[in-house]
């Protein structure tokens, strides 16, 4: 078990996080590692590993609580307990991802990590310490899953001798560039390993580099931008001390050539959960834009803009946060008796982790041409469970303000872990797990057409439910994140991974969903 702050310490977390946090730039570095890999479809796989020696449990690694609120519990204004309008979408893909439900594959850690994205012709799903490649059209594996050691062999260092996961998975439209990343966080220093592909096939060669930290960079999220791969992580240290979080740029049109790449880190002192926001669209944001990095406080969203000068590292600048006002709440599972788990399922007294602490992967940006936008979700308390808050923010490099939000709880099932996207015809989904007493731990989908009544969202959709009434028993640990995407092809079609549970006899299964709305074109 971890060891927890002192009463006094917690106190002066909250206080902290009350005010503004300045951050000053801490680091200015090399990558300290960097090649060009074979192709990976052909580097030999290592031999199995015996499962019973190596299935385990990650911990998640908490953030300081918010301060107390200011005055009595106030009621959440944006509770959305109807959605009649059925969800105008296409038939929905669903495809097996990495799991016990997928042929050769077995489970070996919890809780999944599911990230992936889609490409021009592929889908790259990477689950906690294993990734594959899927054939958009066929739906077929066409390599994997492989340990996600393979993509590092040869390379040396903590990426190639260790496997740790917590992986993000994200394809650069701009340049037709897959960026496939892990921490390999064993023993110090720590690092994180990004790869960048030579071209828009994902079994072919990478630029490979490693990025040092002499703390732990736990939750690592990317985000792409026209200047850099933005990066945010929460940093512990000794004896899993909070540090702050910390938002880095990693220099992309190095990496993207296969040179030398640096980057510039900025700590954001007693703040966690910070995301940086990545883009979406065909429009990139207006010449010079910063990168908009975002986490929630007490009622309120914080916003920063970090603006990389690779000609002149040192002025570069992390501004912030402004603070954007939003309707109460309280976050998910915050006041139960194992911190952030309170989620129930069928036929066990196990209940699962809501990472209601944090904001949600994605933070997307979207430049339609009239206005800029973020959009962004997190889990915040509904009852004893958990429900959806969203959020679409717009005018963020002006005077930021939220165009609409709202609470998903239309029953008193909990829904947790989402990710939200917005395509190019305004139309928003997000996708999420669901779960309650007599519902197993199963994925659903819900959105909202542009023409609708702001912060309303359609009924929800169930995609993948369990055969009976599954649940996890073996940990409290669930998903960590999930991951939805847009088609780089069309702009119309999402792309969306997550755990599920099919039964109480296997472990996790992951589902990998396709489909968009009839009014995209």
């Amino acid at each position: 078990m971890r060891t927890w702050p002192t009463v006094a310490l917690a106190m002066l977390f909250a206080v902290a996080l009350m005010l503004p946090s300045p951050a000053s730039a801490q680091t200015v570095a090399n990558a300290v590692k960097q090649d060009t890999s074979p192709a990976l479809s052909s580097i030999p796989a290592p031999p199995p590993r015996a499962q019973a020696a190596f299935v385990k449990e990650h911990r998640v690694k908490r953030l300081p609580p918010l301060p107390p609120a200011a005055q009595a519990a106030v009621t959440d204004t944006t509770m959305q307990k109807k959605a009649p309008a059925k969800l105008p979408i296409g038939p929905i893909d669903a495809i097996e991802g990495i799991g016990e439900g997928l042929s050769g594959f077995n489970v070996n850690s919890f809780p999944a990590d599911t990230t992936g994205a889609a490409g021009t012709t592929q889908y790259v799903q990477w689950v906690n310490t294993s990734f594959a490649v899927f054939d958009k059209t066929t739906k077929k594996s066409v390599l994997g899953p492989i340990d996600g050691s393979i993509l590092w062999k040869g390379f040396g260092g903590n990426c190639e001798h260790f496997n740790d996961g917590d992986p993000i998975v994200l394809f650069d439209r701009i340049d037709n560039r897959w960026i496939l990343s892990q921490f390999a966080i064993e023993t110090p220093p720590f690092s994180q390993c990004v790869a960048v592909s030579t071209t828009a096939d994902a079994t072919g060669p990478y630029h490979r580099y490693e990025f040092q930290y002499k703390d732990f960079n736990d939750y690592g999220k990317l985000g792409i931008w026209p200047d850099a791969y933005y990066a945010t992580y929460n940093m512990f240290g000794a004896g899993d001390a909070f540090l702050g979080a910390q938002a880095c740029a990693f220099e992309r049109a190095k990496m993207l050539a296969g040179q030398p790449a640096r980057m510039v880190c900025f700590d954001v002192a007693s703040q966690g959960g910070l995301l940086p926001s990545d883009l979406d669209g065909t429009t990139p944001p207006p010449a010079g834009a910063p990168n908009y990095v975002m986490n929630f406080g007490r009622n309120r969203l914080n916003l920063w803009k970090f603006k990389v000068d690779w000609g002149n590292p040192s002025g570069s600048s992390l501004t912030g946060p402004t603070q954007i006002t939003t309707a109460p709440f309280t976050e998910a599972c915050a006041t139960a008796p194992s911190p952030g788990t309170c989620i129930p399922q069928p036929k066990t007294t196990v209940k699962l982790d809501s990472l209601g602490d944090r904001l949600m992967y994605r933070l997307g940006y979207r430049n339609s041409g009239d206005h800029q936008a973020l959009t962004v979700n997190h889990s915040v308390a509904v009852g004893s469970g958990a429900g959806i808050r969203w959020y679409e923010v717009r005018d963020p490099d002006g005077t930021p303000k939220i165009q609409q939000q709202g609470t998903y709880a239309p029953t008193t099932t909990s829904r947790w872990m989402g990710s939200i996207a917005s395509d190019k015809a305004g139309n928003f989904a997000i996708g999420y797990t669901a779960s309650d007493a007599s519902v197993s731990p199963s994925i659903r989908v819900i959105g909202r057409s542009k023409g609708d009544p702001l912060n309303k969202l359609s009924a929800e959709t169930t995609v993948a439910a369990a055969t009976g009434k599954g649940s996890q028993k073996k940990f409290t640990r669930w998903g960590d994140y999930s991951t939805l995407t847009l088609d780089p092809t069309d702009d119309c079609s999402f792309w969306y991974t997550a755990q599920y549970q099919k039964d109480s006899t296997h472990d996790w299964h992951t589902k990998i969903l396709h489909f968009k709305f009839n009014s995209c074109q």
